[in-house]
């Protein structure tokens, strides 16, 4: 993983507080991200939900995600939204599918 992604894991992993443990990484991609006058990575990122009532869980964690503010030390999230809706797998946990673009400041 890239400096940029595990900040980003770190602070989405933060925004569950104390049941961060409820949260495993399924996959994470990045990739290098351009324009002409910026450079970042585009990141898109599973995880799987346990515990009680993991869709529950899963739109308390994921609500107002996309207007979040993170503090990173050097870059910033441009962009970062919910790939569809959490889906309940039938072993009972939470699937749910993150993008976001980091750029550099």
């Amino acid at each position: 993983m890239t400096a940029y992604a595990n900040v980003l894991l770190r602070l989405l992993l933060q925004r569950a507080g104390e049941d961060c443990n409820r949260i495993f990484l399924s996959s994470w991609k990045t990739v290098e991200w351009n324009s002409l006058t910026l450079d970042g990575e585009r990141h898109r990122a599973s995880f799987t939900i346990g515990g009680p009532d993991p869709l529950r869980f899963a739109a308390l964690w994921l609500a107002g995600l996309s207007e979040a503010e993170f503090a990173m030390t050097r870059g910033f999230v441009a962009d970062i939204e919910v790939i569809g809706k959490p889906t309940l797998r039938e072993d009972g946990m939470a699937e749910v599918e993150i993008a976001a673009l980091t750029l550099d400041d």
